[in-house]
């Protein structure tokens, strides 16, 4: 419960408040200890001064058995050393050996001290030394001082002993009234620096309150806001600044991510959708018309068959790779994959690719060169050899459906800063650096600028070249330009075995 109150009490005061109490509170720790240390060092000194001129006092007066022939020297240094010790409230009396009063040679102005009983053993036992006495009447407290009486010789007579009590009512008065000064001073201090601390503090918190601001602001929406730099580096408000800064970066790109992968499966989708309705559109309308009577003759059905059976297998197609796209898009696709991984050489696969193109334009020329030119290399590299056909097989139709027939194509296979390559080089239209840049997107397809021929697919080989590449801890690059054709360019990690 106490716990509780505590925590609902700091829920209601501003840190402000609570900074600034906890300051006040200790400067008047720090006030009220350091005026009273004073005020008990000054006290201390005051009554050392009171104790030293009772001290001469004594010694002068033990000397002469009658304070009269203190009063008659005529020695002046003695005459005036006397009158100054005997000077204030001082109470001096003569006792006897037994500790008696024999004379009250100086009287107190007020009340007497309670003087205790001093005889010779407690005269001698107290050497000397000052000690506190209280007032009669319970008045302000005495200090008294006894000393046995000098004979003749400067022995210690029998004549008993004096004592000299000097009252303590100044020192009192003093400490009283210092201590009633140095009151109003701390009282006064602590107000001054009670205002100066609360535009301090509000001054030190002023980047926190900015920090609440680009809080507010993040939290209506705008994450481009970023707390400013409000101090050194190694502050603490810079170091907080910074942790805020990085957070904010990550959740920004995390949302830009998020937004951004929330827009391609929407792009996606209706792309998915355009290209599944299409076949699906073809296979309903010629079941319509067979269904409506529209195909009399079996050569009519038979044709109509035919087209259904093209349109389903296009259909096939296009499921088969979306379904190898979103395994790939997984996370770890590289080790869910099921590759099977063997040594193998990337010149098989660019002799297979130089077969197909003749085959599929006879007219087309095609070279079988290195990277770049010059004569072919091994290219060894440890891969799914089924999975790497598919990348050459969609990068040879990817040319013969974008460029015009007997466009020349370059197949280059090698090694290349320690790299396994396969390329694939055509003398076609080429692409602009914005239709570069989305080449790899899935259902991008760029006809207007490759010179597309016939229906060219649903735009998903080169998406799915680079993700089968990527899943062999590769890379695909694509060098083009308008009228410079375009390069395609596998890149693996070699195979050393």
């Amino acid at each position: 419960m106490r716990r509780t109150r505590t925590g609902r009490l700091r829920g209601r005061v501003s840190l402000r408040v609570r900074l600034l109490a906890i300051s006040l509170v200790l400067l008047v720790v720090a006030l009220l200890g350091g005026s009273a240390l004073v005020v008990t060092l000054l006290q201390r000194d005051l009554v050392e001064q009171v104790d030293e001129r009772l001290r001469t006092a004594a010694t002068i007066t033990s000397r002469f058995s009658d304070l009269a022939d203190v009063a008659g020297d005529r020695t002046p240094q003695v005459r005036r050393s006397v009158e100054q010790q005997l000077a204030g409230d001082v109470h001096v009396v003569y006792v006897d050996p037994a500790g008696r009063v024999r004379r009250v040679v100086r009287p107190a102005a007020g009340s007497a001290p309670a003087l205790p009983g001093l005889d010779a053993a407690e005269v001698g036992a107290r050497d000397g030394r000052a000690f506190e006495v209280p007032a009669r009447d319970g008045g302000t407290a005495w200090r008294a001082i006894a000393l046995p009486l000098d004979g003749p010789d400067g022995q210690e007579a029998d004549e008993g002993s004096v004592v000299v009590a000097g009252s303590l009512a100044q020192v009192d008065a003093t400490i009283r009234q210092l201590g009633t000064r140095v009151l109003v001073i701390d009282s006064l201090v602590l107000v001054l620096l009670g205002a100066a601390g609360w535009f301090a503090v509000g001054v030190g918190l002023r980047p926190l309150r900015r920090i609440e601001t680009t809080a507010v602001a993040i939290a209506d929406g705008d994450l481009s806001s970023r707390v400013p730099a409000l101090a050194g580096s190694r502050t603490e408000l810079g170091r907080l600044a910074g942790v805020l800064n990085g957070m904010l970066d990550r959740v920004e790109e995390g949302d830009a991510a998020r937004a951004a992968a929330a827009e391609r499966m929407r792009r996606f989708l209706a792309d998915a959708s355009h290209e599944l309705r299409t076949p699906l559109f073809g296979i309903k309308g010629f079941t319509e018309l067979y269904r409506m009577g529209g195909m009399p003759e079996r050569a009519d059905v038979d044709a109509a068959m035919g087209r259904v059976e093209g349109e389903a297998g296009r259909l096939i197609r296009l499921v088969e790779d979306l379904l190898l796209l979103a395994r790939l898009d997984e996370p770890g696709s590289a080790a869910d994959l099921p590759l099977r991984l063997t040594p193998m050489d990337l010149r098989t696969l660019a002799a297979d690719a130089l077969h197909d193109l003749r085959a599929l334009d006879p007219g087309r020329p095609v070279t079988l060169t290195g990277p770049g030119g010059g004569p072919p290399g091994g290219a060894p590299v440890l891969g799914d050899e089924a999975k790497l056909r598919q990348v050459t097989s969609n990068l040879v139709g990817n040319a013969v459906a974008h460029t015009p027939a007997g466009t020349p194509v370059r197949i280059g296979v090698g090694t290349h800063d320690g790299l396994a390559v396969l390329e694939l080089h055509d003398e076609g239209p080429g692409l602009s650096a914005d239709q570069a840049a989305r080449a790899f997107d899935r259902f991008y397809r760029a006809d207007a600028a490759r010179g597309r021929t016939g229906d060219g697919g649903a735009g998903l080989g080169l998406a799915i070249v680079r993700s089968l590449v990527t899943a062999h801890h590769g890379r695909v690059e694509l060098r083009t330009a308008p009228g410079e054709g375009a390069t395609f360019r596998v890149l693996l990690p070699p195979h050393h075995g």
